[in-house]
């Protein structure tokens, strides 16, 4: 099966109101990094590869499935105040709360527009980022746990009962990994820059109770280029995915890992990006009938960022089922 440019398979998430977030530009994770994503997309060798998505906002119930309700209304009425300081590296501004519910709700967006068959597979280009944010607590630059509230969603709204997240991110996502590591229902994969920020991700964590065996952290130490990332993706994850069978896939798409980025030592390339994302979409083409959706983590290189995110881009729209 093949299609033309006229036939775009592949869907992103983006809207103005997630600049909204700590408008600061002196943070590192500043509204500069989606104008420079929104700016690589707008290109002409990108505009073609995809249908833009409208968010609408995660309710405070559908929240709750993840975040306690303390925690929500705390997150809540940050609206009210210019900054709060949340964690020594994370703060919200009056836009935080609007962001945030808009964030977890593009996830969920664009697994509607899977369902409903309008695209084969999603970016979803939002921040605040999610995988640090713990049940009751932010952590990281993160808020809400987008990825995490995506699986429930998944499971709750659209009866796929088996979701596979897989985390590339430099950091290790603390939060998505406590959000699942006692059930069997989400396979949690994670390769990270070992140790680092924020210490967890261990090779023996691997699950507790119901949930052992259904979390796969594959800490990597800094240097890894392209080359060990593609192995450990093939030889590792790829397998425990495929023995899993999810109904869909998640990708916390962190693109921090990339030789530029300032806060990490790993070395890949635009390339890496390209080919991690291949090897993920023909498992999602394999497994569950290209069900996928990327969403964007960390990242602080600008160009870097961008270009990373085109390279995503561009293997999800030449995908096929």
């Amino acid at each position: 099966m093949s299609h033309g440019p006229l036939i775009k398979r592949t869907g992103v998430v983006t809207s103005p109101i997630y600049l909204n977030h700590i408008p600061d530009e002196g943070h590192i994770e500043s509204p500069r990094r989606l104008k420079a994503i929104y700016e690589r997309l707008n290109q002409a060798d990108a505009r073609e590869l995809y249908v833009e998505l409208t968010p609408r906002p995660a309710t405070v119930e559908e929240l709750a499935w993840n975040h306690t309700p303390s925690y929500i209304q705390y997150i809540r009425r940050t609206a009210e105040r210019d900054l709060t300081v949340l964690d020594p590296d994370t703060m919200a501004s009056r836009g935080s709360w609007e962001a945030a519910c808009l964030a977890a709700g593009g996830v969920f967006t664009a697994l509607d527009a899977i369902a409903d068959g309008r695209v084969q597979n999603t970016l979803v280009l939002a921040r605040p980022p999610g995988h640090h944010a713990e049940r009751d607590h932010a952590m990281g630059f993160c808020l809400f746990n987008n990825v995490a509230l995506g699986a429930y969603y998944a499971k709750n709204r659209l009866n796929w009962l088996r979701v596979a997240i897989i985390d590339w991110d430099l950091h290790h996502g603390n939060g998505t990994q406590h959000s699942f590591y006692d059930q069997n229902w989400v396979l949690y994969c994670s390769t990270h820059q070992y140790p680092l920020y924020p210490g967890s991700g261990a090779a023996n964590e691997t699950g507790e109770g119901e949930g052992r065996g259904f979390t796969v952290n594959v800490p990597m130490a800094a240097g890894a280029g392209d080359a060990q990332y593609i192995s450990v993706f093939e030889d590792i994850l790829s397998p425990a995915i495929r023995a899993f069978a999810p109904n869909v896939m998640l990708v916390s798409a962190g693109f921090d890992i990339h030789h530029s980025d300032p806060l990490g030592g790993m070395r890949v390339t635009e390339e890496g990006f390209a080919a991690l994302s291949r090897i993920l979409l023909n498992l999602a083409s394999e497994l569950c009938h290209g069900r996928i959706v990327f969403c964007l983590e960390g990242g602080y290189n600008l160009n870097a960022l961008a270009e990373g995110v085109y390279a995503v881009l561009k293997e999800c729209s030449m995908a096929v089922v």
